[in-house]
């Protein structure tokens, strides 16, 4: 039986005590387990009664699956059921060729969430965002719907037009007519930019190592003399643990990528890199934003942690857990996908809800310095209500105003983080790199105030 392990997605083992303490620990266990039976007869009776009395003639089966995720989309936002179809699904988009849109997306309560539009899809090219919200396909409403229900509505013929209504923060809900494809994802490309090399990764599948390693030895070739390589992983919405590690081992000539641990603190997995560095030791910077997740927090932390590259941009999601989809009758059932560790970059921090911080923040417009200035918690995994906590303590970057944004003289079509980036490839570190004045952020001090008068209120009576 194949495991998928997911971060972008157990067994239940039944055991006895030692029989010389039966007599107290079998009536210990005897009250929750007889009461997990009671609870399993109330569903029986809940699912029997909705058969005789709903006002229309239900599907059992149906009922049966949402029920199933509901319970485990009650863990945290990543856990689900599944179903044969939506299970087919999830295997052709690891396999990295599959129908649809190009979306990567999440429910946030009951709405679907957009986590990053997949590059060069008909989603990308509509202009979707990370952080919109689809209320509608094709006039029909998916609000309370789950991510596999809302998925297969958008799905189906390619060459067929998909109208979704999106909102969007700012902006009044509108229409975007998207013509689905078959979506052959190329997760990695690169391209020369004068000295630099650019090697952009949008996501996670089977292929992707090989992918980077071949596209990062084409630009190579044409310019053998290249002075430093950016590794772009921004709206990077993660995909397969193996690919991550894959991937970072590219740039790493040995040691701890990333360690797996469970509930259980005895089961930890660590995966190591293997000696032999693709670039040669090549000066590296990697760019991050809101957007990167899971297994791209993966490589950006094992890169930063190694001291092997410096992080420019945003703080990333933080999705620090680790998904196993097992397959149920061997995926005749569907699957479960279920949470089952944590992961730890080298040094041993868990990002769950904090994310990477870069080492240079960079927003990318002076509309998204605003917005992280007033909303920190906008597009992350900490603004989910169920997700997996942080470590003790931790808590994600409050709302400020980034380090840099762009000025007024610079080019609004081009890519001001990617110059960021080049810049302290230039001048070799992000401590050498000259700094520009930090953008002013009005909203925030509003913000602020505005906090601060709401906790200095009088309580009602």
């Amino acid at each position: 039986m194949k495991k998928y392990l997911l971060i972008g997605v157990s067994a239940f083992v039944l055991g006895a005590g030692s029989m010389a303490y039966v007599s107290q620990h079998a009536m210990a266990a005897a009250t929750p387990k007889a009461n997990t039976y009671r609870m399993l007869g109330l569903f029986g009776d809940v699912l029997d009664t909705v058969e005789r009395q709903y006002v229309t003639p239900v599907d059992d089966t149906k009922l049966i699956h949402a029920a199933l995720d509901g319970m485990l989309t009650s863990l945290d936002p990543h856990s689900g059921y599944l179903d044969p179809e939506g299970f087919d699904d999830m295997r052709d988009q690891t396999r990295g060729e599959y129908g649809g849109l190009g979306l990567e997306v999440t429910s946030e309560d009951g709405v679907v969430k957009v986590i990053s539009p997949i590059d060069d899809t008909p989603a990308a090219r509509a202009g979707l965002k990370p952080g919109d919200y689809i209320t509608a396909v094709n006039g029909d409403s998916v609000l309370g719907l789950s991510v596999s229900e809302a998925v297969k509505q958008m799905r189906g013929k390619p060459g067929e037009t998909v109208t979704l209504t999106i909102a969007r923060e700012k902006a009044d809900p509108f229409d975007v007519k998207v013509v689905r494809e078959i979506i052959k994802q190329k997760t990695a490309t690169a391209k020369l930019d004068g000295d630099y090399g650019v090697l952009r990764i949008s996501g996670f599948d089977e292929k992707t190592t090989d992918e980077a390693q071949a596209a990062f030895a084409e630009i190579h070739a044409k310019n053998p003399k290249m002075k430093g390589l950016i590794l772009d992983l921004r709206r990077n919405p993660g995909g397969l643990l193996d690919q991550a590690v894959g991937v970072s081992d590219l740039f790493l000539e040995g040691g701890e990528i990333v360690s797996q641990r469970g509930r259980d603190p005895r089961d930890v997995e660590r995966y190591n890199a293997r000696p032999g560095d693709i670039t040669n030791g090549l000066p590296m910077v990697v760019l991050i934003d809101s957007g990167t997740a899971s297994a791209a927090e993966i490589v950006a932390g094992a890169l930063q942690d190694r001291k092997r590259a410096e992080i420019v941009g945003l703080t990333s999601f933080g999705k620090g857990s680790v998904q196993t989809v097992i397959p149920l009758r061997g995926g005749m059932d569907g699957a479960l996908k279920l949470t089952t560790a944590r992961y730890y970059t080298p040094s041993g921090r868990s990002i769950q809800k904090t994310g990477i911080e870069p080492d240079l923040e960079v927003a990318s417009t002076k509309d998204e310095a605003q917005t992280i200035a007033n909303h920190a918690y906008q597009f992350s995994e900490a603004s989910f209500k169920n997700a997996l906590n942080a470590e003790e303590g931790k808590v994600r970057k409050a709302p400020h105003a980034p380090a840099e944004a762009p000025p007024d003289t610079f080019d609004a079509k081009k890519d001001f983080q990617l110059a960021r980036a080049e810049d302290v490839l230039h001048f070799g570190s992000v401590a050498l790199t000259p700094k520009l004045p930090k953008p002013t952020a009005k909203l925030a001090e509003i913000y602020t105030k505005a906090k601060v008068a709401e906790v200095k209120a009088p309580t009602p009576k």
